[in-house]
C-alpha cells in the first residue's frame, strides 16, 4: 500500500477530515477532504461530523478550528508551522492600543492567536475586512495585525483606522520592481494580487483578492493568462478550476516555508499517533470564539 492510499484508510479507520490551506503543498491539497481558506475550512470542520480534524496549515488555522468545534479533536501534523504574522501582535500589544484609544473597536485578521482574538471585538479575513469595518459600530478602528490589509481597507473607507506593524513576509518581499520585472514579460497578462501585498504592489494589480476570490474569479473570467501575486500553492487550486487559463507565478520567491512544512510523511505520523493536539485555554476560548462569532454575523 502506497502512503496516500495509507493515509486515506487510516482517516477512515479514525472517523477523520483531513483539511488543507490554498497554500499547501500539491500533495497535501489532493490527498484533503477539502480545500480553502482558513475560515471556510474551520466552518466546514464545524459542520462535520467527524471525531478528528487534521488541519494541514499553520497554527492560528488549527486553533480556529478549535474554537468553532470545541468538542472535537484538533491536530496539525506539524507543531513549528506557525504564521510570524499572527506572531507580530501580542495580547499586551493590543491592551496598549485600546488604552490609547479607548473609543475604537478592536478588529483583528484571523491571521492571530486565539489569545489576540479574545482581547477584539470582532475578527476579520482579507475578503470581508472592509464589510466588517464599515458594518462595526465605531469611526476610529484598531486594526490587527496585518499594516497592508489595514492600509488597503482604509482606501475604501471613512473610518479612521489605527494598526501596528504585522506584515506577511512572504508578501512583503515581493516589491514593485519585482512586479514590473514579470508584467514585462508577459504584458498581456492580467494581475491579481492578495491584499497582504505591499500598497504600491496593491496599486499596479488588475484586481486585488483574497485566496477565496481568486477561485471564485478564475471560475468565472474569460481571461486566459493570469499572474497570480501570492503564494504559490494557490496556483494547483486555480488549475483545478481553471485548467484553460495559463497561471504565472509572480515571483519564485512566492513561498511561505511553513506553508510547506507539512508533507505526506508528516500527515501520516499525525494520523498514527494522534499528534499534534491544538486546544485553546478555557480562560480566553469563550471570547475568542464570541469574537468569531460577531465576525459570521456581520459578514452576510
Amino acid at each position: 500500500m502506497d502512503l496516500t492510499a495509507a493515509i486515506k484508510k487510516l482517516a477512515r479507520e479514525k472517523n477523520a477530515l483531513i483539511l488543507a490551506h490554498n497554500y499547501q503543498r500539491d500533495e497535501i491539497q489532493d490527498i484533503a477532504d477539502h480545500t480553502g481558506d482558513s475560515l471556510e475550512l474551520s466552518q466546514i470542520a464545524a459542520k462535520n461530523d467527524a471525531e478528528l480534524i487534521v488541519f494541514c496549515g499553520v497554527h492560528f488555522m488549527a486553533e480556529s478550528a478549535s474554537l468553532l468545534s470545541p468538542d472535537k479533536k484538533v491536530i496539525i501534523p506539524d507543531p513549528e508551522a506557525g504564521c510570524p504574522m499572527a506572531e507580530m501582535v501580542e495580547p499586551e500589544d493590543v491592551l496598549e492600543l485600546k488604552k490609547g484609544h479607548p473609543g475604537a473597536k478592536v478588529v483583528t485578521y484571523i491571521n492571530s492567536s486565539a489569545a489576540v482574538k479574545a482581547l477584539s471585538d470582532i475578527i476579520c479575513t482579507s475578503s470581508n475586512a472592509l464589510k466588517i469595518v464599515e458594518r462595526i459600530d465605531a469611526d476610529e478602528i484598531i486594526f490587527l495585525p496585518d499594516k497592508n490589509l489595514a492600509g488597503y481597507v482604509q482606501r475604501f473607507t471613512r473610518k479612521t483606522i489605527i494598526t501596528g506593524k504585522g506584515f506577511c513576509p512572504t508578501h512583503e518581499r515581493f516589491s514593485r520592481a519585482d512586479l514590473i520585472f514579470i508584467k514585462q514579460k508577459h504584458p498581456d497578462a492580467l494581475v491579481m494580487v492578495h491584499p497582504e501585498c505591499r500598497p504600491e504592489v496593491a496599486d499596479m494589480a488588475d484586481m486585488v483578492l483574497s485566496t477565496g476570490r481568486m477561485v471564485k474569479f478564475v471560475a468565472q473570467t474569460d481571461v486566459k493568462k493570469i499572474i497570480v501575486g501570492t503564494e504559490t500553492g494557490i496556483i494547483h487550486k486555480l488549475k483545478l478550476t481553471a485548467p484553460g487559463i495559463e497561471f504565472i507565478p509572480a515571483s519564485d520567491s512566492f513561498i511561505c516555508p511553513n506553508m510547506k512544512k507539512i508533507n505526506l510523511n508528516t500527515l501520516y505520523r499525525s494520523l498514527v499517533n494522534g499528534e499534534f493536539v491544538v486546544t485553546v485555554d478555557e480562560s480566553i476560548r469563550e471570547k475568542a470564539r464570541r469574537a468569531l462569532e460577531r465576525m459570521l454575523e456581520l459578514s452576510y
